[in-house]
């Protein structure tokens, strides 16, 4: 216990340091640094044996980091400037390539590399920082960069109050197994204790939010959000429970140890990399409406 408290405590000052330093490129090494490190752990407990796809991997998932948005680099370089190094080749391509490589190394180490390693490592070194990429997404998406900012705390609250609320109410009053196969202490009580506590933290956060802003969100946004909440919160524990069947296919405890006590950047994000698209779908749709 003294360990994890140790640990949460570094770690929120570190976080404390990102959100002060939220719209300067602190966030985008942060979250480059976190990508790395969760796609080189999803690659390592899958066994994959081939060290040039895994470093090809985990040198893509920084670089995505880098080509999200046009400010990512400001007020070192402007969004003017950095957009037309971004675009000047499309994503897609750079996805393609990735793959082919991966694939030609598959082929070179034929001896110890397997398809499965590919099809592990194509999904370390794109979905994943593509969810962490979000971050820097929602935080540049929006003229009103405090709501983009909302936003992110909007998908970790979902991800976080959701997870803490079902671990203390299931230990409360949890008896009936939600999912006895996957996750033997998570009940059904503690899943709906979660989503209540995820929906009263966020109504919290956003009266603060509406009260502290420079420009209130509309009726209609914030009717949106909260009624989201629920739905969100949801695919967290999802989320969650995802992570679990991982662990249990590649018979480990965590992903990794980077974090004494609390174990790796995907034991701690798991919720999070399925809340944030979820959010950033919203914030794709309340763009169009609004």
């Amino acid at each position: 216990m003294k360990q994890r408290v140790i640990t949460a405590a570094v770690l929120l000052a570190i976080l404390a340091f990102v959100i002060w330093q939220i719209n300067t490129p602190a966030l985008v090494i942060a979250v480059a640094v976190l990508s790395a490190i969760a796609s080189w752990e999803i690659m390592t407990c899958a066994k994959v044996e081939n060290t040039f796809i895994k470093v090809v991997g985990v040198i893509f998932s920084v670089g995505v980091q880098f080509f999200t948005s046009e400010k990512v680099l400001e007020p070192f370089v402007s969004a003017s400037a950095w957009g037309t190094v971004i675009n000047a080749v499309p994503h897609i391509v750079l996805v393609i390539a990735l793959v082919l490589v991966m694939l030609l190394a598959m082929l070179k180490g034929y001896a110890y590399t397997t398809f499965e390693d590919v099809a592990v490592s194509v999904f370390a070194s794109v979905l994943v920082p593509f969810g962490f990429s979000i971050f820097i997404r929602l935080r540049d998406m929006f003229d009103n960069e405090q709501f983009g900012i909302y936003l992110i705390a909007y998908a970790l609250i979902c991800a976080l109050a959701t997870d803490s609320g079902a671990q203390l109410t299931g230990m409360a009053i949890g008896k009936h197994k939600m999912s006895p196969n996957i996750s033997p202490k998570k009940t059904i009580e503690g899943a709906a204790g979660g989503l209540i506590v995820s929906l009263v933290f966020n109504t919290v956060a956003l009266l603060i939010y509406n009260k502290v802003a420079a420009v209130p969100l509309e009726k209609e946004t914030s009717t949106i959000l909260l009624v989201c909440c629920i739905p969100v919160s949801f695919m967290g524990m999802m989320g969650d429970l995802s992570a679990s069947v991982l662990k249990r296919n590649f018979d480990v405890k965590d992903f990794g140890k980077i974090f004494p006590g609390h174990g790796g950047v995907m034991d701690r994000m798991d919720s999070s990399l399925f809340t944030l698209p979820c959010v950033y779908s919203i914030a794709l749709i309340v763009q169009r409406i609004f």
